[in-house]
Parts: structure tokens; sequence; C-alpha cells
């Protein structure tokens, strides 16, 4: 029997806290009104202290599972992409798997910074199709107010803490489901987004650092291409997408994708104002807020797309 991974459910979590740009204005060289020319950003959400990377998957989790209408006991396999863990190890997901109640299955943490929710749900997608895998839990969930400087006005304005999750279980292939995925890395722009520090070089957690225009440009070039990669895949058009839930780094980059696919921008899932970018936590996020409030319906074709640090980029086709 070909299997195919359905969502059944997908949920989300953003902290109580919200830092405006007017609050950043206070503490950095800054104006609300630079910060939404050139990124789109108003507002985003900051995990309070003691509040962990797992809390928020946790939160994410339970509410995706919730949606999906399922028992923690139906679960195989839990996933947290995060480049924000908890620890150095163990993984951050066997912490949510424990704080789930799983007696059974297996849980580990995906790495690829911005792209880590399309990479897990590839890896997820694998799982199932093989039979390994029954119902998998895929999230992505960030703190990265915990690696910005906070004195860097260039990073600290653009970042922001959330995590969102997704249900997905193997069925016999028909029209819904994950269509494809398709995943890239290129080492050779390693130094344009990093973080200079870790257990291995610096021993310590380090800072975020980012070459934003070189970024920006990196972006636009491999967004369109994995975007058309995954249509051509699939035999479609743009003219067949639904919805476009793109990884929300930047307001700019998010109306160029939709304006090459040629889609009405209220076909372009945004959520960048409100919670800033939250890495591999951003597209579930707007994932899970379109499908909660109804825009995004069953039968709807939706196109993931993200680009983060490595670089790594991917995207996938889901079949609501």
């Amino acid at each position: 029997m070909s299997l195919r991974s359905v969502v059944l459910g997908c949920g989300a979590y953003l902290p109580s806290r919200i830092v405006t740009n007017e609050e950043l204005a206070t503490r950095v060289d800054t104006t609300d009104e630079w910060i939404v020319q050139r990124t789109g950003i108003k507002q985003r959400h900051v995990a309070a202290e003691g509040e962990f990377t797992s809390d928020l998957a946790l939160a994410a989790a339970r509410n995706a599972i919730a949606h999906a209408g399922i028992g923690v006991d139906e679960i195989d396999l839990v996933i947290v992409a995060t480049a924000t863990p908890d620890n150095t190890f163990p993984a951050t997901a066997t912490k949510v798997q424990h704080k789930l109640g799983m007696k059974r299955g297996f849980a580990f943490d995906v790495q690829a910074v911005c792209s880590g929710f399309v990479y897990a749900l590839g890896v997820a997608d694998n799982f199932i199709k093989s039979g390994q895998v029954k119902t998998a839990v895929v999230i992505g969930a960030e703190t990265f107010s915990r690696i910005l400087d906070w004195t860097d006005r260039q990073t600290c304005v653009l970042f922001g803490d959330g995590a969102g999750a997704i249900v997905l279980r193997g069925e016999e292939a028909g029209e819904r489901g994950v269509l494809s995925t398709h995943l890239h890395s290129d080492g050779d722009n390693y130094d344009l987004l990093y973080v200079d520090g870790g257990p291995s070089t610096t021993g310590t957690v380090g800072h975020l650092r980012m070459e934003g225009r070189k970024v920006f440009v990196h972006a636009v070039q491999r967004l369109a291409e994995v975007v058309d990669e995954a249509l051509s895949a699939q035999q479609l058009t743009a003219r067949d997408i639904d919805w476009l839930v793109p990884h929300q780094a930047n307001k700019r980059i998010i109306d160029g994708v939709g304006k090459k696919l040629g889609l009405d921008p209220a076909h372009v899932v945004v959520t960048v104002d409100r919670h800033a970018n939250t890495s591999a936590a951003s597209i579930p996020l707007a994932l899970a807020e379109a499908v909660h409030d109804g825009r995004i319906k069953r039968g709807e074709l939706v196109l993931l797309e993200a680009m983060g640090g490595g670089f790594t980029w991917g995207s996938a086709l889901i079949r609501w």
C-alpha cells in the first residue's frame, strides 16, 4: 500500500510578553518607522524568564494534538526543529516526549535554522512513507531572544519567540497530504548568518550575527528556485496554488515571492508584522493561524517555503 502523510491537526503557542518597536527604540538607536519600512515587523513575542523552548514546543504540540483529536498513545515520533534547544544535549524533543506522557516511539531534534520546520516535515514524511511511523508530531520552536545581541540594532529588531506544530498520519495515498518536500543546503555562505559561539568553538552560547543585505539577495534567488522545483515535481503551475505560507523573515521577501507566483496578496499568509522572525517556528505558527481562522480549507493546495542559515532552504507542497 502506498502511504501519504496527511495533516490531522495543527497548533501554536506564543509567549504572553509582547515587545513593540517603540519599546526597542528606547534601548537601541532605531524607530518604529525604520523597522516597519525595511521589514514589516511591528512587534514580537519574547519568552519569560524560566520559559524554555521545550515549554513553547510542548504547548504547541498539545494544541495540535487536541486539534487532531488523537490520543498521545497514538504518537510514534516527535521531531522538534530548533536552533535554540534547552541544552546542548539531550534533544529538546525528548523532553517534549516525556512531558506529553509518551511511553513509546522516539524523538529527536532537527537543526536547519529558519528552514528547520520544512526539514523536519520532510524527515517525518519519509518515516511515514517508509512505514516505520504511523503518526508524527512535527514542531518548530524557538527562543531566539536568548541568542540576540540586544545592543545590535541590525539584528535584535528582527526576531521573536514562539512555537507551532502539526500532527501527521500515514494514510493510503489519496488526494490529500504532503505531495512532496524539497531540501537543499550550501555551506559556502556559512558566515553570512551564524551564531558566534558553540560548545566546540568558544564554549559559549554566542550571539546571532548576520549580513542582512547579502542574505536578502540569496533568499530571493533560492526561494524562487525551490518554489519552481516543487511545482515542477508535481506538474503544477503557480495558478494551482491556493495558499502560500512562507517563512516569516521579511515582508519584502514574502511580497516578492507572492508577486512572482502571481498570487493575490490575500492568499499569502503573513504574520511577520506581529510575530517577527521566529525561525523554525514561523511557518507552523502562520499555518496554524490560517487553518484555525478558516482561511485554509480542506482540499486546497498549500505551498510552504523557507531559507535559513547554513545556508539551508526548502519547500513543501501539501494538499489540505
